[in-house]
C-alpha cells in the first residue's frame, strides 16, 4: 500500500503523458501484477507447465492473502487514475482509508478513488445519523437474510452433486447446477448488501453490485446487472484500454474474448475459470453479433435462452476440474445418465426409446436430504422468486420509519441469528 501510494503521488505529480509518467504507470502495474501472480498464480503456472512438459518443478507453499484480488484491483485502478490525471493529492491517511475501508475491503464493491474519496473529506458524513444507521441496519439484515436463510440452506444441497459430477443422473446434474446458481447470487449479492449497508451505518455510499441479473433477458443485459463494479472495472481499465469496439466487429469480439478470459482468471488459479471466462466471452460476442441483426426474440423465449446460458457457465465455473465440467455438462444435455423419476413415466416415457430410464427417488442418492420432489418445488419457487420478486434496492425504497417496519426487520434479524449455527464462509472471499 505504501509503494502504491507513492507511486500515485509521483504521476500525480508528472506531466501529462510523458514519458516519466509512462514508466511509472508500467512499473506500478508491473509491480502489483507481479505480487498477484506469485500469490494467486505462482502454484497454478508451475503446476500447469510441470503436466505439459514433465518438468518436475517444485511449486512454492504460498499461503495466499485475504481478498488479494480486490485490494490489487482497487491499487492498480488508482494508479491508472492517478496517470490519467483523474487523483489528486491525497494524504497517507485519506489513501489508506480508501484502500481499507472494511465494508468492501474484502470481497468487494470494488471501488474507485471517486467513488469514496470525496464521501472522506465531508465533515457532515463524521456526524451520527439515526436514519442512515436504521437504513444500512436495515440492509445489513436483509443481507444476512439471503447469506443465511437462503443461500446457506441452500449450500449442502450442491457439494455432494458435483464431487460426483461422473456419477450423477440427468436430474440430479440438474438440481446441483440449479442450486449453486442460487447459493452463488444469494451468497454473494448478500454479501454485498451487507457491505452496503455498513456503508450505509458511516454515513458512506458503497456502489451497488447486483440489480436482479438473474432477469436479464440477453447475456450483455446479465452483465450489467452481475457484479457491476467488477464489470465496470474490466470495461474502463481492459476493454476499452484495449481498443474496445472501435476497430471493427472483429477486434471487438477478440477484446471481448481478452477480457472474459482475464475476467475468468481473475476469479482463481484454474483452468475451469479461463474457460467460464471463455463462454461467457463467446456469449458477449454471440450477442452483439445478434444485435446487429435486429432480431427481436420474445421476452420470455430470450429470458429462457440467457437464463440457461448461464447456469451452464456456472457449472464450469464450479466443477473441481474441467473433466468435471464436461461430464457434467454432457449429463445435463441428456447425452448420458438420461433418468428420471419414475413419477414422470407416464408423462415422458415415450422418451425410452431415445435413451430415458427411469427409477424411484429414493434411488437418486445424490439428491438432497430434503426429497428429490420437494426439492424440485424449492428451486421452482427459487426461480420465480428472482424472477419476480423485487430486489432489495427495490425494498429499500418502501422502507419507512414505523413501528411496524421495526418490528418486521428486529425479527427478520434475531431469526438470522439464531439461525447461525454452523460456520459459513462467503464463496468470494476465495476470490
Amino acid at each position: 500500500m505504501v509503494f502504491n501510494y507513492q507511486m500515485g503521488r509521483l504521476l500525480y505529480l508528472a506531466t501529462g503523458n510523458s514519458k516519466r509518467a509512462r514508466i511509472l504507470i508500467w512499473v506500478g502495474l508491473g509491480f502489483n501484477l507481479l505480487v498477484l501472480a506469485y500469490y494467486k498464480y505462482a502454484n497454478f503456472f508451475i503446476t500447469s507447465i510441470d503436466s505439459l512438459f514433465n518438468t518436475q518443478l517444485l511449486a512454492p507453499n504460498v499461503t495466499l492473502p485475504l481478498a488479494i484480488s480486490f485490494f490489487t484491483f482497487t491499487q492498480s485502478a488508482y494508479l491508472v487514475d492517478a496517470y490519467r490525471g483523474e487523483t489528486k493529492n491525497y494524504n497517507f491517511l485519506t489513501y489508506g482509508l480508501f484502500v481499507l475501508f472494511f465494508p468492501h475491503l474484502i470481497a468487494g464493491p470494488i471501488v474507485r478513488h471517486n467513488d469514496l474519496v470525496p464521501q472522506f473529506e465531508q465533515l457532515r458524513n463524521f456526524v451520527f445519523s439515526h436514519k442512515n444507521m436504521a437504513m444500512g441496519l436495515t440492509l445489513f439484515t436483509l443481507g444476512l437474510a439471503k447469506k443465511v436463510l437462503i443461500a446457506d440452506n441452500i449450500s449442502p444441497w450442491v457439494a455432494p452433486i458435483f464431487a460426483h459430477a461422473s456419477d450423477c443422473t440427468f436430474i440430479e446434474a440438474w438440481v446441483g447446477a440449479l442450486s449453486y446458481t442460487f447459493q452463488l447470487y444469494f451468497d454473494f449479492s448478500g454479501y454485498s448488501d451487507m457491505a452496503i449497508g455498513l456503508g450505509w451505518m458511516m454515513n458512506i455510499d458503497l456502489p451497488i453490485n447486483f440489480d436482479s441479473p438473474y432477469k436479464a433477458t440477453s447475456i450483455i443485459d446479465f452483465w450489467r446487472r452481475w457484479h457491476i463494479t467488477l464489470s465496470n472495472f474490466l470495461r474502463d481499465y481492459l476493454y476499452i484500454p484495449l481498443g474496445g469496439s472501435r476497430r471493427g466487429e472483429l477486434r471487438r469480439y477478440t477484446n471481448l474474448m481478452i477480457t472474459m478470459l482475464l475476467g475468468g482468471l481473475w476469479h482463481g488459479a484454474g483452468w475451469t475459470f479461463v474457460v467460464w471466462g471463455g463462454w461467457h466471452g463467446l456469449l458477449l460476442s454471440i450477442d452483439h453479433a445478434w444485435r446487429k441483426l435486429g432480431i427481436q426474440l420474445p421476452k420470455i423465449l430470450a429470458w429462457t435462452i440467457t437464463f440457461i446460458a448461464v447456469v451452464f457457465g456456472w457449472v464450469l465455473f464450479r466443477a473441481q476440474s474441467i473433466h468435471d465440467g464436461i461430464e457434467m455438462v454432457q449429463v445435463m444435455l441428456g447425452m448420458k445418465n438420461f433418468v428420471l423419476p419414475v413419477a414422470y413415466q407416464k408423462l415422458l416415457g415415450w422418451l425410452t426409446q431415445f435413451g430415458l430410464k427411469f427409477k424411484g427417488w429414493q434411488e437418486f442418492t445424490y439428491l438432497p436430504p430434503l426429497g428429490g420432489q420437494k426439492s424440485l418445488w424449492v428451486l421452482g419457487g427459487l426461480i420465480l422468486g428472482v424472477i419476480l420478486l423485487p430486489n432489495t434496492q427495490d425494498i429499500m425504497k418502501w422502507i419507512k420509519p414505523t413501528v411496524w417496519w421495526a418490528l418486521l426487520v428486529g425479527s427478520l434479524a434475531v431469526f438470522c441469528l439464531v439461525s447461525l449455527n454452523r460456520v459459513s464462509e462467503f464463496l468470494y472471499f476465495r476470490f
